[in-house]
């Protein structure tokens, strides 16, 4: 009887073996699956990324627009201080500059290219002569100047709205100017903090 007895128990414990195998190597098999397709989506995915122009396009579009109700993102870059391009005189100018974007995330991509920036604007800087700054329509050329300048680092390219518009009376038909226009900057608004001219 003892003999019975202990065979079955045995008897179960083999099935149990054999089940647990089995569903082991179901969920290997599940997962093997599930890693093969995340393979071949991957795959797919990556030439579509990789094409001339196709980052580009998709890049701009998700920070191109602030939610409505959230408030703008302030980056301000420290003050500059350069000689202007007068002929005549030594004279400098001390002007301080903020840069509104659309949210955080632009920000802190903003803040990747500082340097980059920095010297793009200081280049437009110092080549103003004192006469352009100190006019409104030179003040307000100048930021349209800034905001083009501060996006280049990052592969933006934005035409100059005064240049589009007097071509634009010569030729009132210009589908050129339509076609720039789907770029959108990150960069909304180029604020001055401060503005000194000596």
């Amino acid at each position: 009887m003892a003999t019975a007895a202990a065979a079955a128990p045995e008897a179960p414990k083999g099935g149990g073996k054999k089940k647990l195998i089995i569903i082991v190597a179901a969920a290997l098999l599940v997962v093997l699956l599930g890693g093969g397709a995340a393979v071949l989506l991957l795959k797919k995915k990556a030439p579509v990324d990789g094409e001339d122009g196709a980052e580009d396009t998709h890049e701009p579009a998700p920070t191109a627009r602030a939610k409505p109700g959230t408030p703008p993102v302030f980056v301000p870059l420290d003050p500059f201080t350069v000689n202007l391009a007068d002929k005549d005189v030594d004279r400098f100018a001390q002007i301080g500059i903020t840069l509104e974007v659309v949210d955080a995330k632009t920000s802190d991509s903003i803040k990747a290219y500082l340097p980059a920036i920095r010297s793009n604007v200081l280049m437009v800087l110092s080549h103003k002569t004192s006469v352009e700054l100190l006019s409104r329509e030179g003040k307000e050329k100048l930021a349209r100047e800034i905001l083009r300048e501060s996006v280049r680092p990052m592969g933006i390219e934005l035409d100059d709205e005064e240049e589009e518009e007097a071509p634009a009376a010569d030729a009132p038909t210009k589908k050129k100017k339509k076609k720039k226009n789907t770029v959108e900057s990150p960069v909304t608004k180029v604020l001055f903090s401060t503005f000194i001219v000596q």
